[in-house]
């Protein structure tokens, strides 16, 4: 082997070898869909919606030939770190501002009920007062029976108020009884009548 070959190699598999399997994946910006990267700001504009997304540091965000492609600035943990962040944050926006993202919680219990006026969430979970919650800017609301659909084209801010939503009257392992979401599912815990009962 020449000097410096095993230099070579190891330099080779920094740059290629750790390469984020998500990161290296160029979005296609979908029809409709405008995009404009500055300075640390990138701007997605779509039907549904107008989002802004801050630049991780350490990665770089290009727009080209109707795809928009991320880089790493170095080969640090980091740099590898944020760019596979980076490019799912953006392909999360992209498809945001064409089509919404949604969360579906049911709502369990005699009594509890949700309904949506103008801005507000009102919600009648067993307490001495309804619950009033301010709906954010860009997040919408349907209740149909005991179901609340939450959806907005930023994905990461409706799941933030589905389980803000959520952590008002969490599900009990007993009856069931709270809010949770429509695909989770709950361990249910015997009450002390019935393990006594099933322990004689």
């Amino acid at each position: 082997m020449k000097p410096g070959a095993k230099k070579s190699a190891e330099s080779c598999f920094l740059k290629f070898g750790n390469m984020s399997k998500i990161g290296k994946q160029p979005i296609k910006i979908e029809s409709g869909v405008s995009v404009k990267a500055v300075d640390d700001v990138v701007t997605i504009v779509g039907k549904n919606a107008s989002l802004e997304v801050r630049v991780l540091p350490w990665v770089e965000v290009k727009e080209a030939d109707g795809e928009i492609i991320v880089s790493p600035l170095s080969q640090n943990k980091q740099a590898r770190s944020n760019w596979g962040t980076m490019r799912a944050l953006l392909q999360n926006a992209v498809s945001g501002v064409s089509g919404d993202f949604s969360k579906e919680l049911i709502i369990e219990g005699v009594g509890y009920r949700a309904e949506v006026s103008g801005k507000t969430l009102n919600l009648n979970l067993g307490y001495s007062h309804p619950i009033k919650f301010d709906i954010p800017d860009g997040i919408k609301m349907e209740v149909a029976k005991n179901t609340l659909k939450i959806f907005g084209a930023d994905k990461s801010l409706v799941g933030q108020v589905a389980a803000k939503i959520r952590s008002f009257r969490k599900p009990e392992p007993y009856n069931g009884k709270g809010i949770r979401y429509n695909n989770e599912v709950i361990r249910r815990k015997a009450g002390k009548k019935a393990a006594g009962s099933a322990a004689k």
